[in-house]
């Protein structure tokens, strides 16, 4: 073995020796503040993050066919999505495309030139006997190339590692954001049709109360003429019919919004979708109190804040990379010639091969502005990490408060109707026996509904806490789940 071939041999050792190291910090996961249980619930802990696990189909929760079926809609066709997706995808080009930095690159070229040169020769000729300048002398010559060209830089310093490291990490970051936006959608859709349903509700309780109430018009009316009320009692009930007729007029544009809203979020103009009424509600789910407070690190938000804090501390490491020396191979080989008909032949070959390091020397402080910079935004990301953190446990303890309170405001309001339906009986007996002024059954019939209003309210209230609550744990849960992380404590 010759001394170059034994030099090749030990510099690429080295190279390989080193390339097991990499300049800059090791990602480790920022302290953050994390309680031992929520403020308004029992039966929760805290929980390493599993963003990966499955969520299921959370809105199957609320037992209604055509919710499952615009949803599916939403997922294949919202354009919100589609552009997070095609993000996705960009995310997933860019991680390729650090992979093959550490493959070595090879092109090939080929080409003809053709170039002259003029000579210095002034000579004179005679011709006919007459003297002629003999001009400048030129040389015409073509030269045929043909080669083919590698180079590979080896990752000594592990920037290379580096620069896979976040490209890998953006690209968890992106997952983990096309996975909120889903989220989010699939929850303000939920959302949407779930308010659309009460208002259903609401129509259908003044229509009955109108139906009601031209009962009491025409019964007062009869009264009138056989002298038994004054026209006061007729004017009070024609009012309280017309101002009913009218709220459940203005349940109409509400409704339709909510309508052209789901329409949007399906991909569809609004001109194209139509939910017909129906008196069924959706079930009220109940949220398991004991549900492991894994569930909420498996928020997509938060998982793509933590992923950003690892793709900026990777790129701290390619900063640093930059004050050291850059390490290529490259070869080339080919065939080079001045005729075309023994272009490629034995004695038209050349080659060359060999090592290079490239060093800058001096950059004006480029470098550790750069460093600077990455540092910087290394801090940023974690706080905006520490950020997200503390607004996933705000947003659980305010709907986990919200549930709770909304449950024993709903169990008063359930009493509060069932004492106005009964004194609305009571008076409405009276009245026709003729003990009370109908102006006492109208403040009466005001009052109860008003009640069943305010019920169907605070049922939309809860609904939509119920919605909130599961997309701040992370989008669902399954029994399994539950069981199988309760038999691991």
């Amino acid at each position: 073995m010759t001394f170059a071939s034994r030099r090749t041999l030990c510099l690429l050792a080295l190279s390989v020796a080193l390339a097991g190291c990499a300049i800059g910090p090791d990602y480790q996961r920022p302290d953050i503040s994390t309680p031992t249980a929520f403020k308004q619930a029992e039966g929760w802990k805290a929980a390493v993050p599993a963003d990966a696990l499955a969520r299921g189909a959370w809105w199957e929760l609320y037992g209604d066919g055509e919710l499952n079926a615009l949803v599916g809609r939403l997922n294949v066709s919202n354009q919100n999505l589609a552009a997070s997706e095609a993000q996705y995808r960009q995310a997933r080009a860019l991680l390729r495309s650090g992979r093959a930095a550490f493959f070595p690159t090879l092109s090939t070229s080929a080409g003809v030139t053709r170039a002259g040169q003029g000579g210095g020769d002034s000579t004179l000729r005679s011709v006919d006997g007459i003297a002629i300048g003999g001009g400048n002398s030129s040389s015409i010559s073509k030269n045929y190339d043909l080669s083919l060209n590698a180079s590979w830089e080896l990752d000594v310093w592990g920037k290379l590692r580096r620069g896979l490291e976040s490209n890998r990490a953006a690209f968890e970051a992106s997952a983990a954001d096309l996975a909120a936006v889903r989220l989010s959608l699939q929850s303000e859709l939920v959302q949407s049709y779930l308010q659309l349903r009460v208002l259903d509700e609401q129509q259908r309780l003044l229509d009955a109360t109108v139906a009601a109430y031209q009962r009491s018009l025409r019964l007062t009316e009869n009264q009138y003429r056989a002298g038994i009320v004054p026209r006061s009692d007729v004017a009070q009930a024609l009012t309280q019919l017309r101002s009913t007729e009218a709220q459940a007029i203005d349940l109409q544009w509400q409704r339709a919004q909510l309508e052209h809203a789901i329409a949007v979020l399906i991909g569809v103009p609004p001109s194209e979708v139509s939910i017909a009424r129906r008196e069924s509600l959706p079930t009220l789910p109940e949220v398991p109190a004991s549900v492991p407070s894994e569930l909420l690190e498996r928020r997509p938000d938060v998982a793509a804040a933590e992923r950003r804090v690892i793709s900026a501390n990777a790129e701290i490491g390619v900063a640093k990379a930059a004050w050291f020396p850059d390490l290529t191979l490259s070869a080339t080989g080919g065939y080079r010639g001045s005729s075309f008909a023994d272009w490629i032949n034995l004695p038209n070959r050349f080659w060359s091969v060999g090592p290079q390091l490239a060093l800058t020397l001096f950059d004006g402080g480029r470098r550790s502005a750069e460093s600077e910079r990455v540092e910087a935004a290394y801090d940023q990301t974690v706080a905006q990490y520490r950020q997200a953190v503390l607004d996933s446990f705000r947003e659980v303890e305010d709907y986990l408060v919200q549930q709770r309170v909304l449950g024993r405001e709903a169990e008063v309001q359930a009493q509060a109707l069932e004492a106005a339906r009964e004194s609305l009986r009571l008076i409405d007996n009276q009245y026709r026996a003729g003990t009370v002024d109908y102006n006492s059954v109208v403040n009466v019939q005001a009052t109860a509904l008003n009640n069943e209003r305010t019920a169907l309210t605070l049922l939309g209230s809860r609904l939509t806490a119920s919605v909130q609550l599961i997309a701040a744990l992370g989008g669902g849960w399954d029994v399994q789940q539950l069981e199988e992380g309760e038999q691991s404590e």
